[in-house]
């Protein structure tokens, strides 16, 4: 019984995404929705397996596997910025003190 637990585990654990550190790019766009945070504007957009986050101040950008696993993590300036995801699956991201569900 341990062996097939352990077994399954070694498996969700190879599963998850490999890359704990993902590039991010500063995209120039313009900004159609956006939520108000603290009198700080923050937008998060999920686009053909790329996560976009437009900010008016730097943020820090944390992405977590829905296991928890840290997939990224940014410090970003204002202005909008994309990373790549390949994996697809359900994925935490927290950005200062706001936290959202994203699917890729």
């Amino acid at each position: 019984m341990r062996k097939i637990f352990a077994a399954i585990l070694l498996l969700a654990i190879c599963s998850a995404p490999v890359s704990a550190q993902k590039n991010w790019e500063e995209m120039e766009r313009e900004i159609a929705v956006a939520e108000r945070m603290d009198g700080e504007m923050l937008e998060i957009t999920v686009k053909d397996g790329y996560v976009y986050v437009t900010t008016s101040r730097p943020v820090t950008v944390k992405i977590f596997s829905i296991l928890g696993q840290l997939i990224s993590q940014k410090t970003i300036p204002a202005g909008t910025w994309r990373t790549h995801i390949a994996s697809r699956g359900i994925y935490i991201l927290k950005a200062g003190t706001q936290t959202k569900r994203i699917t890729i």
